[in-house]
């Protein structure tokens, strides 16, 4: 026992005690920062060797506690921009310096290129559609893009496919001469082809209506004659090159876009569709049909049916869902998907190394980074036009200080104690 190291293990909690304090400090600092998460302070004691008869006091040390993967409260906003995440993983972010990071904090407004950029400077990173939908890159970072919503002026979307579904009467008419198919594009076409029009676009966003023609042309039976399936042909034309004269839409000035074999089995249903794709000479482009959920039972005949693309229209809004997808809606109501912000996660987001800006770095303790997009493989959801709070108990922190405000005042007077015992050595002599 000595009276030196008595003194030695009060500085010791005196020391531990102020290192309590900063993590309070810190807290109450940060009680009002989007997506911070409190530290906290443990301790564990140092133990000397003693003997039954002597004991050598020790002291204690401490270390900090991460309480990271701890949600905090989710409040609303009137910003579209401010983003919050109800689960697991954080938004991967671009430092200045152009390094990914990680942080929950999603306070992100427009800056002047129109990037999202949160309080701290941090951009907002995504993946686009660019080149389609987008794929994650699950164990780095690699495709990433800073998410810009600055959408301005007009845009024109081309179709590129577009698909009809409905009813073929299956009791139609079959007919056999050629010359009045729609396909030989003569005015002798009949009334068993039925007419339905559809409407896509070309690239400058100009509507291009296509009429497409259905008729029955054959039948096939087996040797007791009963029906085994039955084709049909559909003729596609522009309808710009329409006869403007008499009664009807043949001949047109230019054959056929398109034309399709459908073929169906005995129930009614679609077994083949050959040559349907739409190869216009006028606009360049193709367009892709779908008629796989047309059926021919004994009914009338009902078609509908949708093409993609967009006429020329101007942005209206920007909106980002749960799953993460930015998109635009414009003013003829059409929207467009342009990136789709993807959630990372650790093993252990505990132990995160925490960084200026309140933004984290993984490391050999916390784990490597695994990204997905949010809700899936238990990431958890974004929402927009909200923010989380921190996860900062404020009443607790003040608790925290006068209990290390008392014991550091109880440090001190044991360093006091053990002074004024040396001072009693010192004057022994004398």
């Amino acid at each position: 026992m000595s009276i030196f190291g008595s003194m030695k293990t009060a500085v010791s909690g005196m020391s531990a005690q102020a290192n309590r304090l900063s993590t309070v400090s810190d807290n109450i600092a940060n009680a009002n920062t989007v997506g911070y998460k409190a530290v906290s302070t443990s301790f564990s004691s140092l133990v000397l060797p003693s003997s039954s008869g002597n004991y050598n006091s020790g002291g204690v040390q401490t270390s900090v506690r991460q309480a990271i993967s701890e949600q905090g409260d989710i409040s609303y906003t009137t910003s579209d921009y401010d983003l919050a995440i109800s689960g697991d993983g954080f938004f991967i972010v671009q430092s200045p310096d152009g390094t990914p990071i990680l942080t929950r904090a999603g306070d992100f407004s427009v800056d002047s290129d129109g990037n999202l950029v949160n309080s701290a400077g941090f951009t907002l990173m995504g993946y686009s559609y660019d080149s389609g939908v987008p794929a994650v890159v699950v164990n780095g970072f690699d495709g990433l893009v800073p998410v810009n919503v600055a959408q301005s002026g007009l845009s024109a979307i081309a179709s590129t496919s577009a698909y009809f579904s409905g009813n073929l009467n299956s009791e139609a008419i079959v007919v056999t001469d050629a010359t009045t198919l729609p396909s030989a594009n003569s005015s002798g076409v009949t009334d068993d082809t039925q007419k339905m029009s559809l409407v896509a676009y070309d690239s400058l966003g100009g509507t291009v209506q296509y009429d497409y023609y259905f008729t029955k042309t054959g039948v096939t039976t087996d040797s007791a004659g009963a029906v085994t399936g039955s084709t049909w042909e559909v003729s596609v034309y522009r309808n710009a090159d329409a006869a403007t004269g008499g009664t009807t839409s043949f001949p047109y000035s230019s054959s056929a876009v398109s034309v399709a074999t459908l073929s169906f089995d005995a129930d009614g249903q679609l077994t083949s569709a050959t040559d349907t794709d739409i190869v216009d000479p006028v606009t360049a482009k193709t367009i892709t049909m779908d008629y796989s959920d047309f059926t021919q039972l004994a009914s009338d005949f009902s078609a509908t049916g949708s093409a993609d693309g967009q006429a020329a229209s101007a942005v209206s809004s920007v909106s980002i869902g749960t799953d993460g997808v930015v998109s635009v809606s414009y003013a003829n109501g059409a929207t467009k998907a342009l990136y789709q912000i993807p959630l990372a996660t650790v093993a252990s987001p505990d132990n995160l190394t925490l960084l200026s800006g309140n933004v984290y770095s993984a490391n050999g303790l916390s784990g490597v980074t695994v990204t997905g997009f949010p809700q899936t493989n238990g990431l958890g959801s974004i929402q927009s036009g909200a923010l989380e709070s921190s996860n900062v108990d404020l009443a607790g922190e003040l608790t925290e200080m006068i209990e290390a405000q008392r014991s550091y005042t109880a440090n001190s007077k044991v360093f006091q104690t053990g002074s004024d015992i040396m001072d009693v050595l010192v004057n022994l002599k004398r």
